[in-house]
C-alpha cells in the first residue's frame, strides 16, 4: 500500500488548501518526507486526477521514483486542485484522511 500515512497526508492536504499563508511550511514539511513517502504522495495524488488507476498503484509509485526530475515540492505545488487530487486519491484506494483533517483542525 501507500509508503506515507494518512496523517501525513491530511497534513499536506490542509497545508495545499492554505497555501498563501502556509507555502513556505508546505515545502519544508514535503522536504522532511522520505524518497519513499514522497514518491507515495506524487503517486497519490496522480491516482487522484485519473492519470493511474488505483490498482496499479505500486505502478505509480515506481513511476514517482524513476520520474523524479524536480523537487517534489515544486511538482506538487505546481499542480492544480492538488489537495483534492490527494483525497480523491485516497478515496480512490478505500482510504480516509478526514478524521486527520478534522484532528489536526482541532489542534490534535
Amino acid at each position: 500500500m501507500l509508503d506515507i500515512s494518512t496523517y501525513k497526508v491530511a497534513q499536506v492536504v490542509l497545508m495545499a488548501r492554505e497555501l498563501g499563508r502556509a507555502e513556505g511550511e508546505l515545502r519544508g514539511f514535503i522536504d522532511g518526507l522520505s524518497e519513499d513517502e514522497q514518491a507515495s504522495l506524487v503517486a497519490l495524488m496522480w491516482i487522484g486526477r485519473g492519470s493511474f488507476e488505483p490498482e496499479d498503484l505500486r505502478e505509480a509509485i515506481q513511476t514517482a521514483r524513476s520520474e523524479a526530475t524536480t523537487p517534489c515540492a515544486d511538482y506538487l505545488l505546481g499542480s492544480p486542485h492538488v489537495s483534492d487530487h490527494l483525497e480523491n486519491g485516497l478515496e480512490a484506494l478505500g482510504l480516509s484522511a478526514q478524521d486527520d483533517e478534522d484532528d489536526l483542525i482541532r489542534g490534535g
